[in-house]
């Protein structure tokens, strides 16, 4: 790894990947969806709001940058362009019919929030990679922005394979191994791709491991008789797959999420039960680990993190809310984590991202900027 990729594997801020979309960019994606805008218009207007959110990055002193996600209708686009499984005119239609507004503090449980594991897809034919999406993103960022490194999201293979009717599939995939198998073949092509287009930092979104502690989705495993534990570890060996090969070329992240639609949330739980083997077990340069709320539990399981490991990334700042952290709040926070992990491991990020959907969560664009600003000051005076 060179000298400039180890300093932004360590780097010790962290954005996930995500920022609110300007309110004109969403309308321009409506139009089309209304057959109101041709595609080429659509795409211009991507194009002007990157360009915008890259430039705002680049002042922020970000060490990074990324496209906001603001080509994708929700992060799941990135596995899209895929056939024999119909993920997008799927997600065009949940976009039209989506409420336009939802009440302040309107949160669903676990089962109503579950909309897409709960309409799972099934595969019509053996996948096959039609277009990477997350290639034509890094293009665009690599031409506007040729000298910061780039990072893209990658939705993570247990994810794709939580959204498939994998019973429904008969006869292509027998069982969710073999649709896996596949996703995750498709996925390393993806990655090398990305690589070789000049990707620096690549991050896998892997909200499927919270079920893995969350009660109302590991009762729903059992009622589909699954073993949580063999699905833990299938995951662990899948992420790490998609990643085999590519150390040294492309610093890798793996995001744990517990929901972020709308500033909703959708699973608890501590990481007690699975830190020993995703921490462990994961081949990634940074973990980024949402701990916003309390739902995430204590900083105890941390301990489980190897030394000279991967940089463990503490989502401290919530993008759930416009509330603004206080640095001495995260100062606090951060000392506490240390009790359980060496700070020299440690780097500090918002949970989430800001708008893992196109309508984005309750909190204003000035908002999102000033958490950055806390972030980088904070960074700032824990490591210099």
């Amino acid at each position: 790894m060179t000298d400039a990729a180890d300093a932004l594997r360590r780097c010790r801020v962290d954005q996930v990947g995500s920022f609110l979309r300007p309110e004109w960019l969403k309308s321009a994606f409506l139009a089309h969806a209304r057959g109101r805008l041709p595609m080429e218009d659509l795409v211009a207007a991507q194009d002007r709001a990157i360009a915008e959110v890259v430039a705002r990055q680049r002042a922020h002193g970000m060490p990074f940058v990324t496209d906001g996600e603001y080509r994708r209708l929700n992060w799941q686009v990135s596995f899209s362009a895929v056939e024999n499984w119909d993920l997008w005119p799927g997600t065009w239609q949940a976009f039209l019919n989506a409420p336009s507004n939802m009440a302040e503090g309107e949160r669903p449980n676990a089962r109503g929030l579950d909309t897409v594991v709960s309409a799972r897809t099934p595969a019509t034919g053996r996948l096959r990679l039609t277009e990477s999406f997350p290639l034509k993103e890094l293009r665009f960022l690599r031409d506007i922005a040729p000298d910061v490194p780039a990072k893209i999201t990658l939705m993570g293979p247990d994810r794709v394979c939580q959204m498939c009717d994998v019973a429904g599939s008969a006869p292509y995939y027998a069982d969710a191994d073999a649709f896996l198998a596949d996703v995750v073949a498709i996925q390393r092509r993806m990655a090398e791709e990305l690589v070789e287009a000049g990707c620096s930092y690549l991050q896998l979104d892997e909200p499927s491991y919270t079920g893995y502690v969350d009660p109302a989705t590991l009762a729903r495993m059992a009622e589909r008789g699954e073993d949580p534990l063999r699905n833990l570890r299938r995951a662990v060996e899948a992420d790490n797959a998609v990643i085999a090969g590519l150390g040294g070329r492309v610093v890798t992240g793996l995001h744990i999420c517990r929901g972020n639609r709308a500033s909703m949330w959708h699973r608890e739980g501590s990481y007690d039960a699975i830190a020993e083997a995703v921490l462990g077990g994961l081949r990634f340069d940074r973990l980024l680990l949402e701990y916003d709320s309390e739902r995430a539990g204590g900083f105890e399981p941390l301990r489980f993190l190897p030394k000279g490991g991967p940089m463990v990334v503490l989502g401290l700042i919530t993008t759930k809310s416009g509330a603004v952290e206080t640095e001495e709040a995260l100062l606090r926070r951060l000392e506490e984590a240390g009790r359980f992990v060496d700070l020299d491991q440690v780097a500090l990020s918002p949970q989430c991202g800001f708008a893992s959907g196109i309508a984005g969560n309750m909190l204003s664009e000035s908002e999102q900027w000033r958490k950055i600003e806390v972030m980088q000051a904070v960074a700032r005076r824990v490591w210099g």
